[in-house]
C-alpha cells in the first residue's frame, strides 16, 4: 500500500510535467538546455529566498506563535517576489541571446489523503510556473505591465493559500480554477486559438502532425 500511494502521488504530482517534456523538450537538445538553465535560475532564486527568512528568523526570533505565523507570511511573501525577479531577470538572458537562436524551432486513510492532496497541488504549482512562463514573458516582450501584476498577484495567492485555511479540499479548487484560467490566457497568449484547439484534439491540425513525424 505505501508503495502504490508513494507512485501514484509521484504519477499525479510529475506525470503531466513529465509529459510536456518527453513532448516538447527532449526533442531538442536547445530546449534541454534552456530547461536546465530555468531551473538552476529558479533554484537559485529560493536559496536568496532562504537565506533572507533565515537571517530575518535569527535577527527577530520565532519562540511565540503569532510571530512565527506573520514570519511565514514574510517568507511567502518575499519568496514569490525573488522568484519574479528571477524570472524576469531569465526573460532578459533569453531575449538578449534571442538573435543567435532564431533557427530553434484504504490503510492510513488520513496520512494518505494528505499526500494525495500534496501531489495534486505539486501538479498545480508544476504547470502553474508554465503557464505564468509564458504570460511573463509575453507580458515582457510586449510591455504588457499588468500580466506581470496578474502573475505576481496570482503567485502570491496560490502561495498564501496554505496559510489562509487548513482544508486542503478548498486550497486545491481555488487553486485548480486558478491554474484554469491561467492556462486558458497562456494557451491564446502563445498563439492559441479555438479553431486550432478543435483541430488539434480532432487529430487534423496538419502543423502538428508533421512536426510529430519528423521529430520520430
Amino acid at each position: 500500500m505505501t508503495a502504490a500511494v508513494f507512485f501514484g502521488c509521484a504519477f499525479i504530482a510529475f506525470g503531466p510535467a513529465l509529459a510536456l517534456y518527453i513532448f516538447t523538450i527532449v526533442t531538442e537538445p536547445l530546449r534541454i538546455i534552456f530547461l536546465i538553465i530555468g531551473a538552476f535560475f529558479w533554484l537559485v532564486s529560493l536559496l536568496f529566498s532562504s537565506l533572507i527568512w533565515f537571517t530575518t528568523a535569527t535577527l527577530i526570533g520565532n519562540k511565540d506563535e503569532p510571530r512565527e505565523k506573520y514570519l511565514l507570511i514574510f517568507g511567502v511573501l518575499i519568496s514569490v517576489l525573488i522568484q519574479e525577479m528571477f524570472r524576469f531577470a531569465y526573460y532578459k538572458l533569453l531575449k538578449k541571446a534571442s538573435e543567435g537562436l532564431k533557427t530553434i524551432n484504504p490503510y492510513e486513510k488520513a496520512p494518505s489523503m494528505r499526500l494525495l492532496a500534496y501531489a495534486f497541488m505539486t501538479l498545480v504549482i508544476t504547470l502553474l510556473h508554465v503557464f505564468w512562463g509564458i504570460m511573463f514573458f509575453d507580458g515582457c516582450e510586449k510591455k504588457k505591465w499588468y500580466t506581470l501584476l496578474v502573475v505576481l498577484l496570482s503567485h502570491l495567492l496560490v502561495s498564501a493559500l496554505t496559510l489562509i485555511s487548513p482544508h486542503y479540499g478548498l486550497n486545491l479548487v481555488l487553486a485548480y480554477i486558478i491554474m484554469v484560467l491561467m492556462g486558458v490566457w497562456a494557451f491564446f497568449v502563445s498563439g492559441g486559438s479555438c479553431r486550432s484547439l478543435k483541430l488539434c484534439l480532432l487529430c487534423q491540425d496538419k502543423d502538428f502532425l508533421l512536426f510529430n513525424q519528423r521529430a520520430r
